[in-house]
C-alpha cells in the first residue's frame, strides 16, 4: 500500500474521521483509523460503535496511488503526525510486518500497524426509504432540541432526540424529564411514509458540527438499528435508540393562567446575573414573582453563603393572575439560547406545574418546556 496526498485536503477529511474515534473504546483496535485505499479512491473509517464514520477521497491530481491495500494506525498519534509534518504533501508505504512509514520533505516517520481485516465491518443500510433534507435545515432543529436530552444512562431512550419525518414536516422532541423542547419544521420532500427514529444525543451533536454553517443536501437512509447520512463525500452512521419514547404531548398545557412577554436578551441578562449567586449555593434555585396587578415581574435568589440578589425584570406584556415559580435558572437560559425570535412568551398555570416558553410568533411551531422546583 502506497500513496501521495495533498496534506491540507487529507487534514480536513481527517478531521471529521476522528470525530468518531474515543480514546476510551473497550474494542482496541476501534482507537485506530483505518485506511483503505484502491486505485479509484482513499477510504478513511473512524468508530466507537455509537458512530461511525467514513469519508471518500477520490483519485485525482492530490491524490496519487501507487499501490492499494488497507492497514489501521493509531489515531491520535497518526493525526498529530500529520498535522505535524512541513511538507504540503506527503507519501504514505506500508511495508512489512505492518510498519508505516510516512514522509514529507526531510521528516520520517514510522509507526506500527494493524491488520485491517480485524476492523469491523460498517452496517449495510438499503435506500429504499431515503430522503433527502437540508443541512441548515437538520442542522437547525438539532440546535433547538439536542440541549434537553438526559445526561443519565438511567433511562436511555431519554439521553436520544425522538424525530418524526413525515412528507411535508420534520419534528423533533428532547427531554430530559426536567424539562422538554419540541421543534417542527417543513419539509419540501420528507419520506413517502412516515418514519420514527430516536437518535442518540451525542451522535446529533457531532453531526451538527460537521454540518456546520453550510447547507449541504443530507441523504436520509434509516436502518432497523442504524441511521445512516450521506453528506458530501461522508457517510455518517449513528446508532438507533430502542424502546417507546413517552407521549411528551401530553405534558404541555393547552392553556394558561398567567402570561407574560419578554426581550430575550433582557430575560438572558437578568437570568446571568441572578446566576451568579444562584450558582454558589447548594440549590441553584431563581424564583420569578410576576404581579399583573402592580404589573411587575421580579427575579430573585440567593445564596445562604454569599448573599442574594433581586432585580425587577422589564417586559413587553403581562396578563392573568398574580403567580410566584421557583425554577433552575439554567434551564431556562438554555431555553432562550434555543429560541429562534427575539422575544419570547412565558405561559404559566400554577406554581408547581411546568410552564413554557414559546416564541413571540405564533406561526413558528417550537415550545419548551420547565419544570419548576418545589421551595418547601
Amino acid at each position: 500500500m502506497k500513496f501521495s496526498v495533498n496534506r491540507n485536503l487529507f487534514i480536513d477529511n481527517l478531521n471529521n474521521v476522528m470525530r468518531a474515534i474515543s480514546s476510551r473504546t473497550t474494542i482496541p483496535i476501534l482507537s485506530g483509523i483505518k485506511l483503505n485505499l484502491t486505485e479509484n479512491e482513499l477510504l478513511l473509517t473512524g468508530s466507537d460503535t455509537d458512530i461511525s464514520i467514513e469519508v471518500r477521497i477520490p483519485t485525482s491530481e492530490d491524490l496519487t496511488v501507487e499501490s492499494p491495500g488497507a492497514i489501521v494506525l493509531p489515531a491520535r498519534f497518526f493525526s498529530e503526525i500529520i498535522k505535524k509534518l512541513p511538507g504540503k504533501e506527503f507519501s504514505l508505504e506500508v511495508k512489512e510486518s505492518m510498519q508505516t512509514q510516512i514522509i514529507s520533505e526531510n521528516s520520517e516517520f514510522t509507526i506500527n500497524g494493524l491488520d485491517a481485516n480485524n476492523y469491523p465491518r460498517l452496517p449495510e443500510i438499503a435506500d429504499e426509504s431515503a430522503f433527502v433534507i437540508l443541512g441548515k435545515t437538520f442542522r437547525e432543529i438539532i440546535t433547538e432540541t439536542q440541549f434537553a436530552v438526559a445526561t443519565q444512562e438511567s433511562r436511555q431512550v431519554l439521553t436520544g432526540v425522538h424525530f418524526t419525518f413525515s412528507p411535508e414536516q420534520i419534528s423533533a422532541v428532547a427531554t430530559d424529564s426536567h424539562r422538554l423542547s419540541s421543534r417542527a419544521l417543513s419539509l419540501t420532500a420528507g419520506p413517502q411514509t412516515e418514519t420514527d427514529l430516536i437518535i442518540p444525543g451525542k451522535s446529533l451533536l457531532e453531526l451538527a458540527r460537521i454540518i456546520g454553517e453550510t447547507d449541504p443536501e443530507i441523504k436520509v437512509c434509516p436502518g432497523d438499528s442504524q441511521v445512516l447520512f450521506e453528506i458530501g463525500n461522508m457517510l455518517f452512521y449513528s446508532r438507533l435508540l430502542e424502546g417507546s419514547y413517552p407521549d411528551t404531548d401530553r405534558l404541555i398545557p393547552t392553556e394558561s393562567t398567567t402570561s407574560a412577554e419578554f426581550d430575550l436578551a433582557e430575560l438572558s441578562s437578568a437570568l446571568d446575573r441572578a446566576s451568579l449567586l444562584t450558582h454558589a449555593g447548594r440549590n441553584n434555585v431563581v424564583d420569578l414573582t410576576l404581579d399583573t396587578e402592580k404589573q411587575t415581574v421580579t427575579l430573585s435568589g440567593e445564596s445562604a453563603e454569599i448573599g442574594n440578589v433581586e432585580e425587577e425584570v422589564s417586559f413587553k406584556q403581562l396578563s392573568g393572575q398574580n403567580l410566584k415559580i421557583s425554577f433552575n435558572p439554567d434551564y431556562l437560559r438554555d431555553a432562550l439560547r434555543a429560541s429562534v425570535t427575539d422575544s419570547v412568551v412565558t405561559e404559566f398555570t400554577q406554581p408547581l406545574r411546568p410552564f413554557t416558553v414559546n416564541p413571540a410568533d405564533n406561526t413558528i411551531n417550537f415550545v419548551q418546556l420547565i419544570t419548576p422546583v418545589r421551595t418547601f
